[in-house]
């Protein structure tokens, strides 16, 4: 059994990642730790696990971290715990500065750890089998995304997330998005990022084979207007990414399976692992100084 640190105590820990890990066969929560160590001693208690109040304490009693925190928060335990020896499953996006987020590649890379990053839909094994099939059938020359979710809806246990009202849409989601696209259309060289209305940000993004796609994005979209679209355009014709099968704590479960496999195999070549999720901040602050400063800006190899 692979012992889990479970840093985190907010809604997406608890019936996310707590709750797959300790429904899984091969895993078993070690403790956790949070900023608030009411809620930290309330999730420990639901489930039967220790609390911790020192992060490197927590680190020690496991053998892999699970992380269900601000970015930047993440960043930091996940560099401590990839020093120490431990595992990593993350959560995107991996950091809130490309620094951070080559600290942390640099830390899983000295210690040989194995490292998957939760983008939830690269979990579900439909959308794995379409973007598997899409990529090899190749000659895509643009994608559209749009994703506009409304988090600020009474009742929804994200709108109160600090760094998700600090950092928006291009943050959280905007992970997301790009999880699905570098698969099909390869890596982004170039980003251009503008402002629309109610939190929108939209992206040009130019691929490294030519390809293009565009991105628009918010988190307080009218609840009349949410929406979830992938379409890929191309030689062959048009096609369109199904909605995931199964529920997040189910795809967090075959993440869990995954860093199983790296870790049994000795391999660290996971698509969605550190280095995958280095170059998704990489994006990210390229969009965030095209925004600033209204220009295209080239994406940090």
């Amino acid at each position: 059994m692979l012992r889990f640190g479970l840093f985190g105590t907010g809604h997406w820990a608890a019936e996310t990642h707590a709750a797959a890990l300790d429904a899984h066969p091969k895993a078993t929560l070690a403790g956790v730790w949070g900023r608030n160590p009411g809620n930290a001693a309330a999730l420990g208690s639901r489930f039967g696990v220790p609390t911790f109040d020192d992060v490197d304490a927590l680190i020690d009693a496991c053998d892999a971290i699970a992380v269900a925190l601000p970015p930047d928060v993440q960043a930091d335990i996940a560099a401590r715990a990839a020093r120490a020896g431990r595992h990593l499953l993350l959560d995107k996006p991996l950091a809130l500065t490309l620094a951070d987020a080559d600290r942390v590649v640099e830390a899983a890379q000295q210690s040989g750890v194995a490292s998957v990053v939760f983008f939830t839909q690269r979990y579900h094994p439909n959308v794995t089998a379409f973007l598997a099939a899409t990529a090899a059938a190749g000659g895509w020359q643009h994608a559209r995304a749009t994703m506009f979710a409304s988090i600020y809806q009474p009742g929804s246990p994200y709108g109160e997330s600090l760094w998700r009202r600090e950092h928006g849409a291009l943050w959280d989601i905007g992970p997301h998005a790009l999880s699905i696209l570098l698969p099909v259309l390869g890596r982004v060289d170039r980003v251009a990022a503008a402002d629309g209305p109610s939190g929108i940000v939209h992206l040009l993004l130019t691929h490294a084979g030519g390809a293009t796609s565009t991105v628009s994005l918010t988190l307080e979209a009218p609840a009349e207007a949410m929406t979830r679209e992938f379409v890929f355009y191309g030689e062959n014709g048009i096609e369109t990414l199904p909605p995931g099968q199964g529920s997040a704590v189910e795809a967090y479960g075959v993440a869990i399976d995954q860093l199983l496999e790296e870790i049994e195999a000795g391999t660290r070549d996971h698509r969605c692992d550190v280095r995958f999720g280095r170059d998704v901040v990489a994006v990210l602050t390229a969009a965030e100084t095209s925004r600033r400063n209204s220009c295209t800006i080239t994406v940090p190899a």
